[in-house]
């Protein structure tokens, strides 16, 4: 029954093939720029166009401080109100992909998230600044790239599917489930065998993290086409509070030369979503 079920989720990464992104069009144009290039690029006090990689919308900002990232403000009023509207009118700490564009048209793979904090200085309605990161770009607290930073970085460049076609099991775990965190339909579908209706799903989702996850060194999986991975994962679910599941991730891929891609339906039905 195993090799049964195995079988049928192969023929689902076929059936799927290759997703083509709607901004796909642009991406042609776009950099994944170091930070360190950008931090001389877009100096302390440079006025840039933020362009949202979902909606297309796109407001001015002007970066104020930040050393391991951009630390910027919404230029004006109506550029704040711009911004919280991508947010669906509630500030977040939600990341988002979006494009920089600078005064001499350079575009930028960039993610930023939408909530204002510490200090502020514009007079924009705007309470504080919020981060923008650049491939490459820390937090404050860590030497390391955000995760949900770096995938929303290699989405707006047009380079997940390449990330995830070279990343070991372990890797596209915690890519697919960073998807949820940060309610990103196309991370998930990215790792995903299944096409899925993700949006009454990820709606209700407040958070997520792996809190367990046994690993085994990626060359020992080195001809594996299918893989069980035993996780402890832990959900805030809005209407529904804290839930833990504890049981295992379902992979998949074609051939040992092909993606590991996540059983979504197994995984969804499992953890009761």
């Amino acid at each position: 029954m195993k090799k049964i079920s195995i079988i049928w989720l192969l023929i689902g990464i076929l059936l799927v093939g290759q997703r083509v992104q709607a901004d796909s069009d642009i991406s042609y144009k776009i950099e994944m720029l170091d930070w360190k290039q950008v931090d001389e690029i877009l100096p302390r006090y440079s006025k840039f166009t933020v362009i949202d990689l979902e909606t297309g919308k796109r407001f001015k900002v002007q970066r104020r401080a930040g050393s391991n990232h951009a630390d910027v403000q919404p230029l004006t009023v109506k550029d704040t109100k711009i911004m919280k509207k991508i947010y669906g009118g509630k500030w977040s700490w939600k990341r988002r992909a979006i494009i920089v564009m600078d005064q001499k048209d350079n575009w930028i793979a960039a993610s930023m998230h939408g909530m204002p904090h510490g200090a502020g200085a514009l007079k924009n309605n705007f309470p504080g600044h919020f981060c923008i990161h650049f491939y490459g770009s820390t937090t404050h607290r860590t030497n390391s790239m955000d995760l949900s930073h770096k995938l929303m970085i290699l989405k707006s460049a047009g380079k997940l599917d390449d990330y995830l076609g070279e990343a070991n099991p372990y890797e596209v775990i915690n890519a697919y489930i960073t998807g949820f965190k940060q309610q990103d339909a196309s991370i998930i579908s990215e790792a995903s065998v299944q096409n899925i209706r993700l949006k009454p799903i990820l709606k209700n989702i407040e958070n997520v993290r792996i809190s367990r996850m046994e690993l085994l060194p990626p060359e020992d999986l080195s001809e594996e086409i299918s893989l069980e991975v035993p996780v402890e994962i832990d959900w805030v679910i809005k209407n529904r509070g804290r839930q833990i599941y504890k049981g295992a991730i379902h992979l998949v891929r074609f051939s040992p030369a092909d993606a590991w891609k996540v059983d979504s339906k197994q995984f969804i039905k499992e953890n009761n979503l």
